[in-house]
């Protein structure tokens, strides 16, 4: 294998601001790629990222965006467009938990959720597949929660378990150009989520028989396996990093 393996690539990586996201944007820039660092919120994290991608003699650009809004993709895509240019590899890794019981269903829950989860993959995608060239990749994110569902948790459940699906099908889609669409479906994850929630901690430790969380390098270790030549003939597939855990 090259030492290399992305070298001349384009990638965009949503929510490259903290946890996840930043070690999928460091992880591809070392393999060789320019990374597009996306962020929504999180300025001061993603610029921080960028950082040390140029640090470690790589490239990278930030632009915002809420994935949320269909005309804010459309702009993020023109700015893409604009510099630098192309994009090989899309990694739908933006996202936000929440939970909450049922007869105390909210409007604006509902919309943040599915929004970010379901519809922000589901434009991006749209946007790259008019760009990506034959042999591209699209990289999506599901959660354990998707398989495992535990009581509150049915509107993000609900919205990975959609992407998981998109998967399937824009692989069938796309296949004919060559461009492989897979989902990653990470387990509890330090940094990431996890480190707003430590009273889960030990829960979660305790599911996986190696008696402890990822870290977020095993995950982008996974994403740059995708993304890489090494993995054209893996398509429409989900693919579990959580350590074994049952839940």
């Amino acid at each position: 294998m090259r030492d290399k393996p992305l070298e001349g690539k384009v990638a965009l990586v949503t929510g490259s601001g903290r946890g996840i996201g930043r070690a999928i944007a460091l992880r591809l820039a070392a393999d060789g790629a320019t990374i597009i660092a996306h962020y929504a919120h999180s300025k001061a994290g993603v610029e921080e990222t960028v950082r040390e991608i140029e640090a470690a003699g790589g490239r990278a650009v930030a632009y915002q965006a809420d994935i949320s809004k269909r005309a804010e993709v459309i702009a993020l895509f023109e700015n893409i467009d604009r510099d630098p240019g192309r994009i090989d590899i899309v990694v739908n890794n933006s996202g936000v938990s929440g939970a909450g019981a049922l007869g105390d269903l909210k409007d604006e829950d509902v919309d943040a959720i599915f929004g970010i989860n379901m519809f922000g993959p589901l434009y991006i995608a749209s946007e790259a597949a008019k760009r990506l060239p034959d042999g591209g990749r699209i990289i999506n994110f599901s959660s354990t929660l998707g398989k495992y569902p535990v009581g509150g948790s049915g509107l993000y459940s609900a919205a990975k378990r959609a992407v998981e699906s998109f998967t399937e099908s824009w692989a069938r889609e796309l296949g004919a150009r060559n461009i492989t669409v897979n989902t990653v479906i990470p387990g509890a994850t330090s940094p990431g989520m996890m480190d707003g929630s430590p009273q889960y901690r030990a829960f979660f430790e305790n599911a996986s028989p190696f008696k402890r969380i990822g870290h977020s390098s095993e995950i982008a270790a996974v994403v740059a396996f995708l993304a890489s030549p090494e993995a054209s003939w893996v398509s429409g597939t989900s693919i579990m990093a959580n350590g074994a855990a049952n839940t």
